[in-house]
């Protein structure tokens, strides 16, 4: 799996999650955040093309080092300062409560303990930040459930640990963030597949 994990899959990831549909949706994921955020899951750096002018640095945490490469040319032509800071979003190397927001795109969906991740994000977010998630999940109905326990298995070995059916606005909730925005709908797509949320959580403060 190597070659497949470090080198196909983020290229194939770079082209699937920048079409024009998702590109939207991460504008509007991505509305609001401004100062020193903290990105899980830089990838590629295709959110640094919908970042709000008030976001003044972006701390950018992924464990895939040719995404650095895919995205010199996004890091060179943003108005923000990027800092690649880390590999493991369970384990940020940021202190406690510096960052004004936080942002995930496609990625709670893979990290292995994503609760952890979640705690993390809460721990170097500074009190009235929020957390801003575009992601696929869980789907509320039991059909498509059923579906995505069957898949799971071959979207976590084709998706390198991706899962179909975390349920991430429960995760946040549990993790004491407020949810401002629950927006939860099926995009194009197979449903098991297509199940999309686009959360802001805040950490009371």
């Amino acid at each position: 799996m190597g070659l497949y994990r470090d080198q196909i899959l983020p290229r194939a990831i770079d082209r699937m999650l920048g079409v024009e549909a998702i590109m939207h949706e991460r504008a509007v994921v991505a509305a609001g955040l401004h100062g020193e955020v903290v990105e899980i899951g830089f990838g590629s750096g295709l959110n640094l093309e919908v970042y709000p002018a008030e976001v003044t640095t972006v701390h950018a945490v992924d464990p895939a080092a040719i995404g650095r490469k895919l995205a010199a040319d996004r890091v060179a032509a943003s108005s923000a300062e990027v800092r690649h800071v880390g590999l493991d979003g369970e384990d940020l190397p940021l202190d406690d409560e510096s960052c004004d927001g936080a942002l995930s795109t496609f990625t709670l969906c893979t990290i292995p303990d994503a609760e952890r991740a979640v705690a993390e994000v809460w721990r170097v977010l500074r009190p009235g930040g929020a957390f801003h998630v575009l992601e696929h999940g869980l789907a509320p109905d039991p059909s498509v459930v059923a579906w995505q326990r069957r898949l799971n298995p071959i979207q976590r070995r084709l998706g390198d640990g991706c899962h179909l059916d975390r349920p991430h606005d429960h995760m946040l909730r549990d993790a004491g963030f407020v949810l401002e925005t629950n927006h939860q709908w099926y995009a194009a797509g197979p449903k098991p597949m297509s199940r999309f949320y686009r959360i802001v959580a805040r950490k009371p403060g």
